[in-house]
């Protein structure tokens, strides 16, 4: 459906939504500092088709704003550019990271933003961007940079939150109290899952960031985006870097946290293997000297010897004690 639509000139929302997109779009043109934003939310088919007949969407840039579930990009057609962002929600309590879509067309007159999901913040931005005009006078690029912006700096703050919980999942692998719990394993393996989600978000958007930003071997020039904003991209760019460095490090960590976990239960299987073979070893000493003098074969001397029973007896003891002290000296028990 449609979420919002308006005419900004001059960096200011004009009163009243636009009757006619075909109209609103042809007067914006005549004006150098009119621009016209519409806001979809999840749109049907044939909603859409009137959207992109009016403002000569490309099918190609349609198909894909409509089916969703596409890796952030940016596409430059002949009479628009479309861009692809995936913002991120995180949800500490049951470390679930959620990702939704935001696809931009942007032209030379108009703003046509398609949200899929809860977790874009194009509402916030667009109060912010009526909040502020001198901004906003610099057209769909003002638009185009402020969700890019508002996104990646979330994508910080998600990192930053990951972070933290992975502390205290390393902090749980390593404690002696909670480092055998048979769902350890399981949550280090779910959190790693969570962090590639994240990834797939945010590393794609490096290359069209450097190319609006012109930074790189993709840094050329793009239509429908002003010059002066290449500073803006920059900076943007430059927070999207720390972010995928930050989640680069996360996956590396988690990693070594789950190596270190399976090492760690491999150590405690053998010292229950070493445990278990211990106690093995002291049972069999008695079984076999109680097994050699229960034979009752006739030509056994210490059958007929008075004290031979409580001699068998301190010699299993003393050997059974000298035992336990030797693997208890070894850590086996």
């Amino acid at each position: 459906m449609i979420v919002d639509c308006a005419i900004y000139r001059d960096g200011r929302r004009a009163e009243g939504p636009p009757r006619d997109f075909s109209d609103a779009l042809d007067m914006c043109r005549l004006r150098d500092d009119a621009f016209v934003w519409i806001g979809l939310h999840e749109p049907a088919e044939d909603e859409f088709d009137k959207v992109a007949e009016e403002f000569g969407l490309h099918p190609l840039a349609v198909e894909d704003a409509l089916k969703a579930h596409q890796r952030p990009k940016m596409e430059v057609y002949d009479d628009s550019l479309f861009m692809v962002l995936k913002p991120v929600a995180y949800e500490p309590n049951s470390d679930v990271v959620t990702a939704g879509e935001v696809m931009l067309f942007i032209g030379d007159s108009f703003v046509v933003t398609v949200r899929h999901g809860d977790e874009a913040p194009l509402g916030a931005v667009r109060e912010r961007l009526e909040r502020e005009p001198d901004m906003l006078r610099h057209g769909p690029t003002a638009v185009l940079y402020a969700v890019a912006d508002a996104v990646v700096d979330h994508y910080l703050e998600v990192a930053v939150e990951l972070g933290v919980d992975l502390e205290e999942l390393e902090a749980e692998v390593f404690s002696p109290e909670t480092s055998g719990s048979r769902s350890t394993a399981s949550r280090i393996y779910a959190f790693k899952r969570q962090v590639l989600e994240f990834r797939r978000a945010t590393g794609p958007l490096a290359q069209p960031l450097a190319r609006l930003a012109r930074t790189g071997p993709a840094g050329t020039e793009v239509p429908y985006v002003r010059d002066e904003a290449q500073p803006f991209f920059r900076d943007v760019s430059d927070h999207l870097t720390r972010v995928n460095e930050s989640v680069e490090g996360l996956d590396r960590l988690v990693s070594d946290v789950l190596s270190a976990h399976l090492a760690q239960t491999g150590v405690r299987q053998n010292d229950d293997m070493r445990k278990i073979s211990s106690w093995a070893a002291m049972a069999a000493l008695p079984t076999l000297l109680a097994g050699i003098y229960g034979m009752n074969f006739e030509h056994m001397p210490e059958l007929t010897w008075r004290w031979s029973y409580p001699v068998l007896l301190a010699v299993m003891a003393a050997l059974e004690v000298a035992l336990y002290r030797t693997f208890k000296r070894r850590g086996w028990l």
